[in-house]
C-alpha cells in the first residue's frame, strides 16, 4: 500500500514539475497573450445605416473573401466578408487588430490577429496568430510585409 502511495506521490510531483516548465516555457518567450479587441479605425460619423442600405465613408476600402482554413474561427471562414485597408504605417497598426500579410512560405496572404508588437536589431515586428490557432506564428512579420488590415467584418 504504501508503494501504490509513494508512486502516485512521485507520478503528481513530476506532472507538477512538468506544468510548471511547460506555463513557464523553457525557451524563455512569453507565449500568454490576452486576445484583445481590434482597434477602431472607424467612426461613428462614418457609418450611416439607412433601412435599405449601409454607407461606409472609408477612404482605400477594399472588399475581401476568406478561405476556410480555420485559423481564425470563430470570426473569419469562408461565408466571411470583410472591408480591408491598406495601412499607412507602423503606428496604424495595433495588438487585437486583424491583418493579412505576406510570407516566403506561402503564396497567399495569411489573416491572422496581432498578439505582440516587438523590437529586435532589424527594427519593430509583430507577432501574429490565427485566433483558433495553439501557437503564434513562427515568424516575424514586418510592416512591409502587411498588406492589409481588416476594419470591419460581413456575415
Amino acid at each position: 500500500m504504501k508503494t501504490k502511495s509513494f508512486l502516485f506521490f512521485i507520478s503528481l510531483l513530476f506532472a507538477g514539475i512538468f506544468l510548471i516548465a511547460y506555463s513557464l516555457n523553457v525557451s524563455g518567450e512569453d507565449t500568454s497573450y490576452t486576445l484583445l479587441a481590434p482597434s477602431d479605425t472607424l467612426s461613428e460619423a462614418n457609418i450611416l445605416v439607412y433601412d435599405s442600405k449601409v454607407i461606409i465613408t472609408l477612404d482605400g476600402a477594399r472588399w475581401a473573401s476568406y478561405t476556410n482554413t480555420k485559423s481564425m474561427l470563430p470570426v473569419l471562414d469562408e461565408g466571411s466578408h470583410g472591408i480591408e485597408i491598406v495601412p499607412k504605417s507602423i503606428e496604424d497598426i495595433h495588438i487585437g487588430d486583424i491583418v493579412a500579410y505576406e510570407t516566403k512560405y506561402n503564396r497567399i496572404p495569411i489573416v491572422h490577429r496581432v498578439i505582440a508588437i516587438k523590437k529586435d536589431s532589424l527594427g519593430t515586428y509583430f507577432v501574429l496568430k490565427g485566433d483558433n490557432n495553439q501557437k503564434a506564428d513562427g515568424e516575424k512579420v514586418r510592416f512591409s510585409q502587411i498588406k492589409y488590415k481588416l476594419v470591419a467584418v460581413i456575415y
